[in-house]
């Protein structure tokens, strides 16, 4: 992921505890549960699956901690790995 989560910028709770992945306009959203880890980065897991992200420079609030969130990127800011064609 080339994007950083920023809460409240592209990052909220979600209301939803069901995990999602889906297109909406020019964005991908990724929902799923979310764990910070120790080096300062963000692990969302969407239907097992886990995709690895970095914070922007605020903090993500510490509440957010295995709750479920939803996540929008740029598309041109994901890629998948690995992968074959």
């Amino acid at each position: 992921m080339d994007e950083d989560i920023a809460w409240a910028v592209n990052a909220w709770p979600s209301a939803s505890g069901a995990p999602e992945l889906r297109e909406d306009g020019d964005r991908i959203v990724f929902r799923g549960r979310l764990s910070l880890t120790e080096d300062g980065g963000a692990v969302l897991e969407v239907g097992g699956a886990p995709i690895l992200f970095d914070l922007a420079d605020r903090p993500l609030p510490e509440a957010v901690d295995g709750s479920w969130v939803e996540v929008r990127v740029a598309q041109d800011h994901v890629a998948v790995w690995p992968h074959q064609v």
